[in-house]
């Protein structure tokens, strides 16, 4: 069994079984199957061919459940693409303490530019999406908060989201000497330094990166994972722009949404926080992921140096 982290729940197809079994007996009989990539937020199995089942891993995550089965259902049929619709809600039982949800099955697999027949079109779909997504009505809407990871909070915000500053000068200094630090840096720099969002709160995914992007017959299909949905600054999900599109459909994409300088700015941070690699990933035994997550970083700098 894999090492578990303080808090975290052992969890595998014989567990989602029995808890199915259970409570939803009409589906006893369907096979369960751990899906390729699970997350390490939250566990997902298949569950016979129509269904899927995802459990929070840890207790921080427990909002998630609460804010996909009281949003989704409304957000769906209000997006261009397709999104995970809840089934059921499940609850602790079976030794598992906490709820848990079933969900129609999206098929396709996890996005990736490589794979999609018109990558410009793709990018301007992205944009037509997070455009509609936050042009939703934002009221009522999940604030960031710790169950979210604190999605959507101001750059400057000193809660503990992936760009809290305390985190993010950490994971640049342990970078010295494989990059220039010294570029990130100004990068960071400068959506500190950028006006914060004054409009209202907008809805926000909260971690649009290629795994949370299904494509299917060259096309994006479906965006998944809204655990860390909020109601927030929009810079959050310009994060697809720099973990997911390259210069040419980055440009299709900002063109499309639009975006204003100070967001895009703020939206550099956010990319920093999928684009920043680890001195492993670097110096590993990987020399294609090492150009790969290099050149990641090195488009983002030199978007903020040429403004």
């Amino acid at each position: 069994m894999p090492h578990l982290r303080p808090g975290e729940v052992a969890i595998d197809a014989g567990l989602v079984r029995r808890l199915v079994a259970a409570q939803f007996p009409q589906w006893a009989g369907l096979p369960v199957e751990p899906v390729g990539l699970s997350g390490l937020d939250n566990a997902t199995y298949r569950l016979g061919e129509e269904m899927s089942v995802r459990l929070p891993r840890l207790p921080r995550w427990l909002g998630q459940v609460e804010r996909e089965q009281r949003w989704l259902p409304w957000l769906a049929p209000r997006l261009p693409l397709p999104v995970p619709v809840p089934l059921a809600r499940g609850v602790p039982g079976e030794g598992y303490p906490f709820d848990w949800s079933v969900y129609r099955w999206l098929d396709g697999e996890n996005a990736d530019l490589d794979g999609i027949a018109d990558p410009r079109r793709a990018a301007a779909g992205l944009a037509e999406f997070f455009g509609a997504l936050q042009s939703l009505d934002p009221a009522g809407g999940p604030p960031p908060e710790a169950s979210n990871g604190f999605r959507g909070v101001p750059v400057d915000d000193e809660r503990d989201s992936a760009v809290v500053a305390t985190r993010m000068r950490a994971r640049i200094g342990a970078l010295e000497g494989l990059v220039d630090t010294g570029a990130v840096t100004a990068v960071w720099e400068a959506a500190l330094a950028a006006p914060a969002w004054d409009g209202p709160p907008v809805w926000i995914h909260g971690d649009p990166a290629p795994a949370n992007m299904l494509m299917r017959d060259g096309r994006l299909s479906a965006v998944i994972d809204f655990g860390t949905m909020a109601v927030g600054d929009p810079a959050c999900d310009l994060i697809v722009a720099w973990a997911f599109l390259t210069a040419e459909t980055r440009d299709v994409f900002r063109a499309a949404l639009p975006v204003d300088d100070a967001t895009w700015a703020r939206g550099r941070a956010w990319g920093l926080t999928a684009c920043l690699p680890t001195a492993a990933d670097l110096s590993g035994g990987d020399p294609e992921r090492a150009a790969r997550v290099r050149s990641r970083l090195d488009d983002l700098v030199a978007d903020h140096q040429t403004g």
